[in-house]
Formats: structure tokens, sequence, C-alpha cells
């Protein structure tokens, strides 16, 4: 008998079903700029538009994945999710610059053909696209038996946006005085899962489907709530005439917690006190943290901690950032500021 690649661990017809399941997906995230090209070998993005409203037009670009927090949608087998969640780790890294949004690819890798978790997956990720306003122009799907057990997957996402020149967000702009303003994560987004693993399924001995009362959620549901997207609530900032001398940078709070992620914008001379008594942690990380008694200390170096995106700004804008960010919905408050000091030194208070 001779072999196949069916035999050899690749269905080409589970693979082309699913492929023809993607189309509309895509479809749904198409924005004017965008190109559609059925069956192309690449995607296409027109930049006219781009350099009609920008003098000075930069191409931002960023790359991510999602750790594993993979882990847990297998367990529960939720993957929509985990592609919103692509979408979000990347397009927020890009608005840090000062980016707006344009396309975004993905990749996916299995190790055996899974229809329905790759469309499952490309939803996921169309959605978060359409939040994003970013068009999915494309993808990669890798059938790889001898990589990845039959039951493993991996997924990248690729962000490009754009920014005006003289417009970037590169932490330049910080000085001594500046005030961080915060808002809001959704949960844990895509960072700290391999401790997150650890405390909840490990030492606390859960399983996905137990009932966590006083998160009134599943383990699954609050351990799979998609990473936020603040592509809107960035571009109200940045978009503000107000703000245009008042911004001085935009960091996405991830792994390393809030000093790490704002510290590593900091210029010379320049150093950063955040002060935890500012906001109430939410139940969640109350509640891994005593699961698996971990040190204080570790969940603010790990952790978002409730924080998902912050403003550092000049002291006479922070009521006008707080302004506009209530009229796009979102809570914020004062929790940090810059202070003077050497080799980007940052500490929590309280």
């Amino acid at each position: 008998m001779s072999l196949t690649y069916k035999s050899s661990g690749v269905d080409l017809d589970l693979y082309e079903q699913a492929m023809g399941r993607l189309p509309q997906l895509m479809a749904r995230t198409m924005t004017k700029r965008a190109m559609p090209l059925p069956g192309g070998f690449a995607g296409l993005f027109r930049l006219q538009d781009a350099q009609n409203r920008y003098e000075d037009p930069v191409l931002v670009s960023g790359t991510d994945g999602v750790g594993t927090k993979i882990k847990v949608a297998h367990m529960a087998g939720v993957f929509n999710t985990i592609g919103i969640d692509l979408v979000g780790m990347c397009v927020n890294d890009c608005l840090c610059l000062g980016a707006e949004p344009l396309f975004f690819l993905d990749y996916i890798a299995l190790g055996r053909d899974n229809p329905d978790l790759i469309v499952s997956v490309v939803e996921g990720v169309s959605t978060g696209c359409v939040e994003a306003g970013a068009a999915l122009l494309g993808g990669e799907t890798a059938i790889m038996p001898d990589v990845y057990g039959l039951e493993e997957f991996d997924v990248a996402g690729f962000c490009v946006g754009v920014v005006e020149k003289n417009a970037i967000l590169d932490g330049s702009r910080i000085q001594v005085g500046d005030v961080v303003v915060a808002i809001g994560s959704s949960g844990l987004h895509s960072n700290g899962y391999s401790l997150v693993r650890k405390a909840v399924f490990g030492a606390g001995g859960k399983s996905v489907d137990d009932h966590v009362p006083e998160l009134n959620q599943t383990v699954g549901q609050a351990l799979l709530t998609p990473t936020r997207i603040y592509a809107k609530t960035v571009a109200a900032v940045t978009r503000d005439a107000a703000l245009k001398s008042g911004l001085s940078a935009i960091a996405h709070i991830t792994g390393g917690g809030l000093c790490d992620n704002i510290a590593r914008l900091l210029p010379a001379g320049c150093g950063l006190v955040i002060d935890r008594g500012t906001w109430q942690t939410p139940a969640l990380f109350d509640w891994v943290q005593g699961l698996g008694k971990i040190d204080r200390e570790e969940m603010f170096r790990v952790f978002n901690m409730g924080i998902g995106m912050t403003f550092i700004v000049r002291p006479d804008s922070v009521a006008r950032v707080q302004e506009v960010l209530r009229g796009a919905g979102c809570d914020s408050w004062v929790c940090g500021e810059v202070v003077p000091g050497q080799d980007q030194a940052a500490k929590y208070v309280n």
C-alpha cells in the first residue's frame, strides 16, 4: 500500500473543509482600504487613504501569541475566545505607539486536522478584528503531526497599523511630574497562565466546570474571559486635540505588571511610583492568589492586577484625559506618577 498525505497525518479533505468556511469570517472584517483577493497567495491593502490622512505616515507592526491560555481553552473545549485574545495582544501593543490598526494576519498550527477548532479560533479573530477596526487579510494554518501532539495547537498573530511620524509615542516625551492614568482590564488577559494553571488546577484542584461563588462564574468562564481590545478607547484619546501636547505615552499592561511595562518607556532621569491603594484589585486575582498561596509581590510582578492600559500625561491634562475616557465608556483613575530616578527605577507603594 502506497503512502498518502492522509496516512501521514494530514487529511486534505478536512483541511479544505475548514478553509472553505473562513472567507465569510474574513469578509466581515473588511474595511474600505482592504482589497479582497479570494484564493490569493497574500493579502492586499491600499495605502492611499493613509497617505491622504497622514503627512508622514509610519507603519507600526506587532506580533504576539496567547501563551499557555491555550491549555485552558483545550480543557474547556472553547476556542473562539482565544482568537479575540490573539487580536487584543497584538493590537494593544501597536496602540501604545499611537497607531491606528490597519490589518491583521493569523497563524494556527495543529497536530491534526480539526476544522471545527480552526473555524472557532478564526471566528474569534474575526470578532476581535471588527472590534479593533482591522481587516483580517489572511493567515496560515499548518498541520504538523510530528511537531505537535494530536490534541495540541498554537496560535500567533500579526498586526500592522499606521501613525503620524511626529505623533509617535515612544516614551521620549515623558518627564518628571507626569501622572499615570489607568483603565481596567477584563481579567487576566493573556499573561501569567503557567502560574494560573499551577495555582487553580494544581494547588487548588479545580476543574474548568467548577462554579466559583465569589466570581459567579465557572472556572473556565473566568479564565477564558477574552483580552479587552482598547482600539476605540485609545483612538478617542490620541485624536483629541486638547491632548496633543499633554499625552506623553501609553503602556499596555501585560507580563511584568504595571511597573515593568511603564518603566520600559522611561527616559533617563525618570523613575516611577505606582500607588496600589488607588484601586481595588478584582476578585479574580484574589481568588488565584489564595488558591496558589502566591506572594503579593509576585502577583504584581506577573499579572495586570485589574489594569489593562495606562496613559502617562501631564498633570494639567489629567482632567481632560479622564473626561475623554468617560466619553468612551471607560472608568479611569490616577494610579501613579513619574518621579526623579535612575535606571528606570520603578516601585510600588501601599
